[in-house]
């Protein structure tokens, strides 16, 4: 699998074999979509917590008679039928949104992402990324001159320079390999890897 590569100007500088098993394979939809589910599931936290009946703060004497007042007969003012009563089935603190993820089946989605990103063009390679200093204008600039606008940067080494110049970018991210998920990878319009990040990908992915 050839994937296009590009100097640090943005200049077309020929292709760069990668590995078929990374970017040369077949897109799996259902996979992917039980990867990015599962991943966007398990970064959920259960903080939310409703009342039920009993945790409600109201009398729990009965409003009116059973019989003879023509109303529906009503036992408590707490009662989730009425207003300001509680849940019928309240959500918990402790609720748990947890899906299982083989890791296999999580490294398989990685390439099926990284395999069509390639295929649509969508990834590039540069052999280095590298600002002198960090300005945040100076490397805006340089995506700018790569062609690039919204643009996840994936490199081998992410130096200090490079990490606070783009932090405060909100259409560019800067990333190591270890660092990236399918949902990152599938929400930016392009992707640009170098090759050291690449040669971790094969190592981690592989």
């Amino acid at each position: 699998m050839d994937i296009k590569r590009i100097d640090e100007s943005g200049k077309a500088a020929g292709s760069v074999e990668a590995s078929d098993v990374l970017f040369g394979r077949d897109y799996n939809e259902a996979l992917v979509h039980q990867v990015v589910t599962g991943y966007m599931a398990n970064g959920r936290q259960g903080t939310r917590a409703q009342k039920g009946r009993s945790e409600i703060n109201k009398s729990t004497r009965k409003p009116w008679k059973q019989k003879g007042t023509g109303r529906a007969r009503a036992g408590m003012a707490s009662s989730p039928l009425w207003r300001g009563g509680g849940k019928i089935f309240p959500s918990s603190p402790d609720e748990n949104f947890a899906h299982k993820v083989n890791r296999k089946m999580y490294r398989a989605g990685m390439c099926s992402i990284l395999s069509q990103l390639a295929r649509e063009g969508r990834l590039t390679v540069v052999d280095q990324l590298k600002v002198d200093t960090p300005k945040t204008k100076a490397l805006a600039q340089k995506i700018k001159g790569m062609g690039f606008e919204r643009v996840l940067v994936i490199t081998d080494e992410l130096d200090e320079n490079l990490f606070l110049a783009a932090r405060n970018l909100e259409s560019v991210l800067v990333l190591e390999p270890r660092h990236a998920d399918p949902v990152t990878l599938l929400r930016f319009d392009q992707t640009l890897l170098t090759k050291g990040a690449m040669a971790k990908f094969e190592e981690i992915l592989g």
